[in-house]
């Protein structure tokens, strides 16, 4: 593994060069390691585009730890380099995008990863930009990014170089492509990616890139890898041109595995500029996106502006006091949940729409990437709070997409629905931005998209099981490994969200129906076992059962991603009626607390995250969530490539660790308060955005007893004593200050 103190060298120098700002403290480095599947790779905030590092292809076999990372084009425990990806995600658990790879070589002209795959060092990264050093090659390699667009910036040493575009390359399971070098120094192209998490493979679709060179190249030319042969792979076929033949010699390349490359003869040490821009619209709408973000920039002029952005966007929260690590691991959590969801659209609004194959048009940001299984249960609030004008954006994008397909997203993807997951998340996203104030969309037209999947039995790719869920007020075991419990209180939680959204619109009816329905959890729920446990349809419970079957993410019939002690106490929207239903108070903390002292809480895991917080809903019991949100922070979350425990889901780990180190935590959706715990800094100051909410900023203000002082001992709201252990949206964004202190 290599020396990541490398980027603490690189964040001294640029604490040298500018004062500290919350940009000087984010880590990119965070999270790339310990299956966290972020990457260290250059982006702006909700960047179309990402130059990320690739290596997890064309390795020599003795690095056996690499096989074990497939979801993700970086993993910090690899060291064998392939190239920039420029479209990718991050902190997910399924393999997607992660390709159009650039490659720079030195020497003979090589086209297969494995012959030209090298080791590297060097590594620095802050954001919006990454470097590294290729040493086999000894070319020093760097990149920055705009929205749609990013330089690759190379520079290497005398002798003959090489710039590879490999359209083989990438993590999705397709691999064909289409390209065309235009010039000596240009190409125009694109490439097919899909099958999400190996789900509808028929969902496939383009990226379109267009590729310029600051350098005439000497020689040029394309590849393209034949199908095997009775098992045995062939050569590879090359397509040489030269630039006084280029019109009648080179034609359009089409297939699996191909490649282009510009080579060069350098008499000296050379430094040599690739911008690259992309679009899911057309080559066209890529080379206009390049032209209008980057076209004559200098690479150190967009990194500049790059830094800047990000600079902007993490302002927004200021903090003072704490460690220089709780620092770096708070602004790296905020820095993570301004990637996704991202933006889709080109810079002239064309986007692709969802369901067809239809071009739309938008004067906004169209947003793209809705992990919500993971992201309604913090992430959105976080926005809300926030960033409301990136919520309010993200909102109309759901309700564009259902009056594109007719339903609202699911696990949406470049305007594919992945379909992955289960529940109804993107109601209990809308019912919650709603309930925070938070109302510029067509709410009649969400309520009626919120109503259409709750309650249309046939053919509803959204809720599949709702049949069953209203005949039996419950989902039964239909086939083994079929996640009927998680399912049934997702729907809970989902159907709690459309009733409070119904209630404020004056929908009483809607608002009487949902909020039963929101009670179906009692049904799981099995006194004797004192657990969620899936039931059959005649009522009978499902046997043979274990709470702790699933565990380590085990397939197991009634739950997703986890086991009964995962789910059991995920009922944050009726809090007082699962602790009745545990058998009260002083009952229901023993069992809440045996689920940390056992060892069964897993912190990587969205259906237990707010486990810690429940201790406030019972008076006298409240410094258990303190004692517990400190546990896991101080154990799980760290400044190192492992610092995020498990994929962070797109931001989904991270929007938990930001609002826990502040001290609150939106522990049920739709429900406009937060719930409070002991904050890691001495003073954090929002900033909002007073276009939408009426105050200027909110601040936090801790003061302690004594250095290791952790325990809430009396709280201040604007000046009055604040008896309850829960703070309201609106108090917050009025502005004002909260002071609590520590013992």
């Amino acid at each position: 593994m290599r020396n990541i103190f490398l980027f603490i060298v690189g964040l001294f120098i640029a604490q040298s060069l500018w004062a500290q700002e919350p940009v000087d403290f984010v880590n990119p480095f965070i999270g790339s390691d310990n299956y966290g599947t972020t990457n260290p790779g250059a982006i702006v905030p909700r960047g179309m585009i990402s130059a990320v590092p690739f290596n997890v292809a064309g390795r020599p076999n003795k690095h056996e730890k690499d096989s074990d990372w497939w979801s993700t084009p970086y993993s910090n425990a690899n060291e064998t380099f392939t190239g920039f990806s420029h479209v990718n995600l991050s902190g997910v658990g399924c393999p997607d995008l992660g390709t159009i790879i650039l490659m720079p070589t030195t020497g003979d002209l090589k086209t297969s990863t494995n012959e030209y795959a090298t080791p590297y060092s060097a590594e620095e990264a802050y954001p919006g930009y990454y470097s590294n050093y290729l040493d086999k090659y000894k070319v020093k390699t760097e990149v920055t990014a705009s929205v749609r667009s990013a330089i690759n910036r190379y520079t290497f040493p005398a002798g003959q170089a090489n710039i590879l575009l490999n359209l083989g390359l990438g993590l999705t399971n397709e691999q064909d492509g289409y390209l065309r070098i235009t010039d000596n120094n240009e190409l125009e192209g694109f490439r097919t990616v899909g099958s999400f998490c190996y789900n509808n493979p028929e969902e496939i679709y383009p990226v379109y890139f267009v590729v310029k060179v600051d350098t005439e190249s000497s020689d040029f030319g394309a590849w393209k890898k034949p199908a095997q042969y009775n098992g045995v792979e062939g050569n590879w076929m090359a397509y040489n041109g030269k630039t006084r033949i280029l019109k009648e010699y080179m034609k359009p390349l089409v297939g699996d595995s191909i490649g282009a490359y510009f080579s060069y003869n350098f008499e000296q040490e050379t430094a040599v500029e690739v911008q690259i821009g992309i679009s899911y619209v057309s080559i066209e709408n890529a080379r206009e996106n390049l032209q209008k973000e980057i076209a004559g920039k200098s690479f150190d002029a967009v990194k500049a502006d790059a830094r800047e952005a990000w600079n902007t966007a993490l302002n927004k929260i200021k903090v003072d006091g704490g460690t220089e690590d709780q620092k770096t691991i708070f602004y790296t959590a905020l820095y993570h949940t301004q990637i996704h969801p991202n933006t889709l659209n080109d810079v002239n609004g064309d986007y692709p729409m969802v369901g067809s194959s239809k071009v739309g048009n938008t004067s906004d940001t169209r947003y793209t990437v809705f992990s919500l299984w993971d992201t309604y249960r913090n992430m959105h609030q976080l926005m809300s709070l926030v960033y409301p004008q990136q919520q309010l954006g993200m909102v109309n994008s759901m309700l564009d997409m259902y009056k594109e397909n007719g339903w609202l997203p699911k696990w949406e993807l470049n305007s594919t629905e992945t379909f992955t997951m289960v529940g109804d998340p993107a109601a209990i996203v809308i019912g919650d931005t709603y309930m925070r104030g938070l109302d510029a969309f067509d709410t009649n037209l969400a309520l009626e998209a919120m109503l259409k999947s709750a309650k249309q039995e046939g053919d509803n790719p959204i809720r599949p099981e709702l049949a069953d869920y209203l005949k039996h007020q419950y989902i039964p075991v239909q086939e083994e490994f079929d996640g009927s419990v998680s399912t049934t209180l997702e729907y809970c939680v989902a159907d709690f969200a459309i009733a409070q959204m119904a209630k404020d619109m004056g929908q009483n009816n809607i608002y009487k129906e949902f909020t039963a329905r929101s009670k179906y959890y009692k049904n799981m729920y099995d006194k004797q076992e004192g657990v969620m446990r899936p039931r059959m349809d005649d009522g009978t419970w499902y046997a043979p059962f274990s709470p702790m079957d699933g565990a380590n993410f085990k397939p197991v019939t009634g739950f997703i991603e986890g086991t009964s002690w995962h789910y059991s106490f995920m009922v944050a929207h009726d809090a007082k009626g699962l602790i009745k239903t545990n058998g009260g108070n002083k009952a229901f903390v023993n069992k809440l607390q045996s689920v940390f002292d056992n060892g069964l809480y897993e912190p990587d895991n969205e259906p237990d995250m707010g486990y810690a917080f429940l201790f406030n809903y019972i008076k006298g019991e409240e410094w258990r969530t303190q004692k517990e949100v400190r546990k896991i922070i101080d154990e799980h979350y760290h400044n190192t490539p492992g610092g995020i425990p498990g994929n962070d889901d797109t931001g989904t780990m991270s929007a938990w660790l930001t609002f826990a180190m502040m001290g609150l935590y939106p522990d049920a959706p739709a429900v406009p308060h937060y719930t409070i715990c002991s904050p890691y800094f001495d003073n954090i100051e929002i900033t909002l955005d007073d276009t939408l909410y009426s105050g200027n900023t909110f601040k936090i203000e801790t003061i302690k007893a004594n250095d290791n002082a952790t325990t809430i001992d009396k709280m201040e709201l604007n000046g009055k004593v604040l008896n309850s252990y829960f703070i309201q949206h609106a108090d917050i964004v009025s502005g004002g200050i909260l002071k609590i202190w520590l013992k």
